[in-house]
């Protein structure tokens, strides 16, 4: 396949994010704010880390290394991640807008992605845009309930979207395959999808008090996809990969 690295680079990015935002997530575990969200934010870890786990299979698929490899041995400077998921959790409201952000752009990825011409990639986009359309159901149920509740709660808002808002833009960082991607019609390309979400997003914020920044304005924070993040990544990496590093031979 002569697109073969711009699907490898494609399939790196989303499982990445797949990966590092469903570590994330877990850190609510058992201290979410009410019983509900600890639970929901649970949940949605367990099946971004099943997500990552389908997408770094098709890795394997194409020769690359085993899922458990791929996922617990490598530098920070090998991961396609964006910035936005290596964040740290910080408060719930701010977990919550990363989130409402960062699913509603999956969401349409793995739309896109279901019309790809790369079979077996397509075939897991069906299922897991079917798991995600939950996350944005629940993303978008708490936005608009504490985006139109106590001042308290529009104000911890607005200012966890304005934090937010330059890591999230970067999600739909060009790649250098961007134009081989599109021409052979395995993804519909950073540019178009960043659109979509934008309109997406309005809608849903334009039911509440809060306000979206300009996006022409804010500079996207860049680099998350070609291996340059933020200091969070390497610390999280170190804390995930502990056990497996002890003895990755090892059958459990």
């Amino acid at each position: 396949m002569d697109y073969q690295p711009a699907l490898l680079d494609l399939l790196y990015k989303m499982a990445d994010d797949q990966f590092i935002l469903g570590h994330r997530n877990s850190e609510w575990t058992g201290i979410g704010p009410i019983l509900e969200e600890d639970i929901a934010f649970s949940s949605m870890a367990q099946d971004k880390l099943g997500h990552s786990l389908a997408l770094y299979q098709l890795l394997h698929e194409l020769g690359e290394a085993e899922p458990d490899t791929l996922a617990f041995m490598r530098n920070a400077s090998q991961f396609h991640c964006c910035h936005l998921v290596e964040l740290p959790i910080g408060e719930y409201e701010f977990s919550l807008i990363r989130h409402f952000l960062f699913d509603h752009a999956e969401l349409l990825r793995f739309e896109a992605l279901s019309q790809s011409t790369y079979e077996p990639l397509a075939k897991v986009a069906v299922k897991l845009k079917s798991e995600l359309k939950y996350h944005v159901l629940h993303a978008n149920t708490m936005i608009r309930q504490l985006g139109t509740a106590t001042p308290e709660s529009i104000e911890r808002l607005q200012n966890a979207l304005m934090n937010a808002w330059p890591y999230a833009l970067g999600i739909f960082e060009e790649s250098k395959w961007e134009e081989k991607l599109i021409a052979a019609h395995l993804f519909t390309g950073e540019i178009k999808l960043k659109q979509e979400w934008l309109d997406k997003i309005k809608t849903i914020l334009a039911q509440t008090n809060l306000k979206l920044p300009d996006a022409a304005t804010v500079n996207p924070a860049l680099g998350g996809r070609v291996g340059k993040h933020t200091s969070f990544l390497q610390p999280l990496l170190d804390e995930m990969t502990e056990v497996y590093k002890i003895d990755p031979s090892a059958e459990w």
